[in-house]
């Protein structure tokens, strides 16, 4: 079969004949329907090196997937030949406590996973091929009726992500509160459909580009601001001088990072979603009391049901650009330009 895969560090993916894989005991073989192209996926490409995790190429690209079951690894029961499903994309070692209740982004046992930290497209072949093995079945959630592989796919990343990291601070968005999503592309823009569909809250959209704040826009935000020096101001005036309770930012570079402060209400949540390599100095001046800031890191498979339900009732779905597999390479080059409106699926 075809397959896009990272021959090494620092160099662009090539399109290969590999080996059809065949499931062992416990496995699942899926047929790729769609899988999603992602933006870490261009810091594989491009700057990650030897030792930045704790797992090396080759390996097949492609962590956002969904399409059919092919094979069936011995011993694997609930699933059927044919059936159309999603594979949760980070793989643990499926004992430790966190695996255990289907938090694997955050196994606290990295040496018994098939990958330390990693998963299908990070470190193990991924999706960008005709096949992808998936090495135990509890990683294979099926789609609920209605849900298209292409459009579940990539729900799998660029809707997981920003529903685990809302979903956390539901508490702090009730009605008459704010939500600020910093950063409209291929993640930020589900980030502001999944807050319209599950809170109340009112949502501000912040980003440099005017087809991303209309996008934005498209997804319901109920105010879209263009980023800059005074944009944190904005956000206070808009919000009564009290600020936003929940900022998401998607971006997370220092600019980014210093509007979401300085936009924050106190006890509200400031929640670094974009690994843009920025830094936020912290202090007991710097931002407002009792600001909680975190980071975080997909989601859980519970959550991953969660979000293909909102999917098949059509309340969230991802605007996606298809890719034959052979224009895999158009996809990121447009995406490393900024002109890739939304999410790209790959289609093999």
């Amino acid at each position: 079969m075809r397959a896009l895969r990272l021959p090494a560090w620092k160099t662009e993916p090539e399109l290969v004949e590999v080996d059809e894989p065949t499931p062992g005991p416990g496995q699942v073989v899926v047929k790729i329907g769609g899988a999603g192209a992602c933006h870490s996926d261009l810091h594989l490409m491009h700057d990650f090196e030897p030792g930045a995790v704790p797992w090396n190429p080759p390996f097949t690209l492609g962590h956002e997937n969904a399409g059919w079951v092919h094979a069936l690894g011995a011993g694997v029961t609930g699933l059927e030949i044919g059936q159309p499903v999603a594979v949760y994309g980070p793989w643990g070692c499926g004992t430790c406590a966190r695996c255990r209740v289907g938090v694997d982004t955050y196994c606290e046992n990295p040496a018994g996973a098939p990958v330390p930290g990693g998963g299908g497209g990070l470190g193990l072949d991924g999706g960008m091929a005709e096949y992808e093995l998936v090495p135990a079945a509890r990683h294979i959630v099926p789609l609920p009726e209605g849900l298209d592989p292409v459009l579940a796919a990539p729900l799998t990343d660029a809707g997981l992500t920003p529903y685990h990291a809302i979903r956390r601070s539901w508490s702090k968005l009730p009605p008459g509160s704010t939500a600020v999503v910093i950063g409209v592309g291929g993640l930020g823009h589900v980030g502001v459909q999944i807050l319209k569909a599950t809170t109340a809250a009112r949502v501000i959209a912040v980003d440099n580009r005017d087809d991303a704040l209309r996008l934005a826009e498209e997804c319901g935000a109920d105010l879209t601001l263009r980023s800059g020096e005074r944009t944190a101001e904005e956000i206070r005036a808009a919000t009564g001088g009290r600020g936003a309770d929940v900022v998401l930012d998607f971006v997370g570079v220092d600019a980014t990072l210093r509007t979401g402060a300085a936009a924050a209400r106190t006890v509200g949540d400031l929640t670094i979603v974009g690994i843009g390599g920025g830094t936020l100095p912290v202090s007991f001046f710097s931002v407002p009391y009792e600001v909680s800031i975190q980071t975080t890191y997909w989601g859980s498979r519970p959550e991953l049901i969660e979000v293909l339900d909102l999917g098949a009732r059509g309340l969230v779905r991802p605007k996606t650009t298809t890719f034959r597999l052979d224009d895999a390479m158009t996809a990121y080059r447009m995406m490393q330009e900024g002109t890739l409106e939304g999410r790209a699926v790959i289609v093999p």
